[in-house]
């Protein structure tokens, strides 16, 4: 499965548009975590914890969307996108979307 930020990829053609496909994924905060990121954010230095939180969210949205993809035919998705929204006090949703196509080489 191709992914791509890009509307086109150079040597390929869409040989059929198959739609919008999306994933997400909400993740909520360790208390253990976000302690220590707390304490981190007081002397500065990247909050490691919530990298890799947001990494993980980033790759699980991106697995739901290439099923997604998959499961309608789809060798490719384009024009890929990231969200990421508020849900609710500790909680936030990474949202990743792009158009499924069926490409062909020129």
């Amino acid at each position: 499965m191709l992914l791509s930020n890009l509307e086109i990829l150079p040597g390929k053609r869409v040989e059929k548009h198959l739609g919008l496909v999306q994933g997400s994924s909400v993740r909520s905060k360790h208390a253990g975590r976000d302690f220590l990121s707390g304490i981190k954010n007081i002397f500065g230095g990247e909050l490691t914890a919530y990298t890799e939180l947001l990494h993980d969210s980033r790759e699980q949205a991106t697995q739901r969307m290439t099923e997604q993809a998959k499961s309608i035919g789809a060798n490719a998705v384009l024009n890929i996108r990231f969200s990421t929204s508020s849900i609710a006090a500790g909680a936030a949703e990474i949202y990743v979307y792009g158009t499924a196509v069926a490409l062909v080489d020129e």
